[in-house]
């Protein structure tokens, strides 16, 4: 089964996530989401399996997301805008995301890893 695990380096807490599928043997692609975000398409895709409402899927700790003002914008925008935004920028986006082509999960908390991905 091919991983596709989005991640940003220089982050914490995708650097935990990392070791965790490393320490399991897991096998991934790696794609930084800053220089190689995903696509409209691709996020729309993530989105739709993850079963996650869409705003879940913004780093709402991000400097971005604070600079753009974007705490009420996710409130009122349509999905369209919402996806297009994301698709922007990889900073707005919460990271890590890894998925399988089916499920994803977003950000890291070992006990979803664990019953998602073991």
């Amino acid at each position: 089964m091919a991983f596709t695990f989005y991640w940003y380096p220089k982050c914490g807490t995708c650097r935990k996530a990392k070791k965790w599928l490393d320490d399991k043997g897991i096998q991934y692609n790696e794609i930084h989401i800053v220089d190689n975000p995903p696509s409209k398409s691709e996020l729309e895709q993530l989105y739709k399996n993850s079963g996650l409402e869409l705003k879940k899927f913004f780093n709402t700790s991000g400097q971005k997301y604070r600079e753009l003002g974007l705490k009420d914008k996710v409130k009122t925008a349509s999905e369209a805008e919402l996806l297009e935004l994301l698709a922007s920028d990889g900073m707005l986006i919460k990271r890590p995301l890894l998925t399988d082509g089916d499920k994803v999960t977003v950000g890291f908390k070992e006990e979803d890893f664990e019953k998602n991905w073991l």
